[in-house]
């Protein structure tokens, strides 16, 4: 969906624009991610498998293949609605038996788990208020654009983020500290604090700008004590790892230390006023996050499940993935940056950016037939007397 979208830059395609976005976002959040998250939670986190799990597990992926077959027809009307509803209904009672059954001896594991299921509960208030907002104030109005950036501020934020930062400690066993109660605190304060910025956006308040920044530092100085926090277990990860595995722990950490570094520059007021105009930006960061720090991390949690086995198609899949992130990112960012200072669209920017998205399919395809691969193999060891 997202090579189709680049693709209709270059030439037209019988598709209306904004649907497929809306199809290709909620796939990709609701589709890739959340369902990830759902089978590690589940995995790693609840000792009984409950029958309950599976079914709910199926269930949603029903609601995501709906949005993904109305959201490219008819956009927001009544059926991508109703698949929309039934997923926000099955995750909360997804965060329902996650809290109830979870057993976790791990205490800073167990915090950044009940703060991420609070996030992904909290951020669907967002969903709810839009329809309010319509009728009261229409699609154009401030309360309709800032309902949509909660949702999205703390999806990203505090629900994806937060969980996969939950799973990766508990997979390096950080012990409770009064560093790691410290880094929860400034890392909740961040989250909430720096949706102010979003708000200005829409609602130019000087006094939001000045929120937004203490949020920075805040999350800033969270940076710095995660650091410090998992320095001590590189040597373990090196050791117990393959060098993929490793190799994919510090990409997604490398992209987490940059999303705070970029994010850092919405303390320059004239930066922070048109960030949000500058759309190669959005697109950048939010690649960043999604592509770069989430499924960096999700990938690198699959791989050290042994949910694929090592090989030579393995690696082609990930490197694949990865240069076509990094030369997508690059790209987005360069062209951001003239034109944000006046300059005009580099020679053949849709056309590169195009061909460099081509990567990111391909490096999925390949991940996916060596995992297909694994499974049907293990499946004939197991079948076989």
């Amino acid at each position: 969906m997202g090579l189709t979208l680049r693709y209709s830059f270059i030439n037209s395609v019988p598709i209306n624009y904004r649907f497929l976005t809306h199809a290709h976002s909620h796939v990709a959040m609701l589709g890739w991610v959340y369902l990830m998250l759902y089978t590690l939670f589940v995995h790693y986190f609840i000792e009984e498998k409950k029958p309950v799990f599976n079914r709910l597990f199926w269930l949603t992926e029903i609601s995501v293949i709906g949005m993904m077959i109305s959201f490219p027809i008819q956009g927001y009307a009544w059926a991508s609605i109703s698949f929309s509803t039934l997923h926000i209904l099955c995750s909360y009672y997804f965060a329902y038996l996650i809290w109830k059954h979870h057993k976790i001896k791990n205490l800073p594991a167990r915090y950044l788990l009940r703060t991420s299921l609070l996030f992904m509960v909290i951020s669907t208030l967002g969903v709810w208020f839009l329809g309010p907002a319509v009728s009261m104030l229409g699609q154009a109005s401030a309360f309709y654009q800032i309902a949509i950036q909660f949702f999205l501020h703390f999806q990203f934020n505090g629900w994806f983020l937060i969980a996969v930062l939950a799973v990766f400690l508990h997979q390096i066993q950080l012990q409770d500290s009064k560093q790691f109660r410290l880094f929860f605190i400034l890392l909740i304060g961040a989250t909430i604090l720096t949706f102010s910025l979003p708000i200005y956006w829409f609602v130019p308040r000087e006094f939001l700008l000045f929120i937004n920044g203490l949020g920075i530092l805040l999350q800033l100085a969270a940076l710095f004590i995660f650091l410090k926090l998992i320095k001590p277990a590189f040597p373990i990860v090196l050791k117990n790892n393959s060098t993929l595995i490793v190799y994919l722990y510090s990409f997604a950490i490398f992209c987490f230390i940059l999303k705070n570094v970029l994010q850092s520059l919405s303390l320059i007021p004239t930066f922070s006023k048109v960030v949000f105009e500058q759309r190669n930006f959005v697109i950048g960061f939010i690649h960043l996050s999604m592509l770069g720090v989430v499924t960096g991390f999700l990938f690198s949690f699959i791989f050290k499940n042994q949910l694929a086995s090592t090989s030579k198609g393995l690696h082609i899949g990930i490197y694949t993935f990865v240069l076509g992130f990094l030369l997508t990112e690059i790209l987005l960012g360069f062209q951001g940056y003239k034109f944000y200072f006046g300059g005009g669209i580099l020679p053949h920017y849709f056309m590169l950016l195009f061909l460099f998205s081509v990567l990111l399919p391909l490096g999925i395809v390949l991940i996916l037939i060596n995992t297909i691969k694994h499974y049907n193999h293990e499946k004939s060891i197991t079948k076989t007397p």
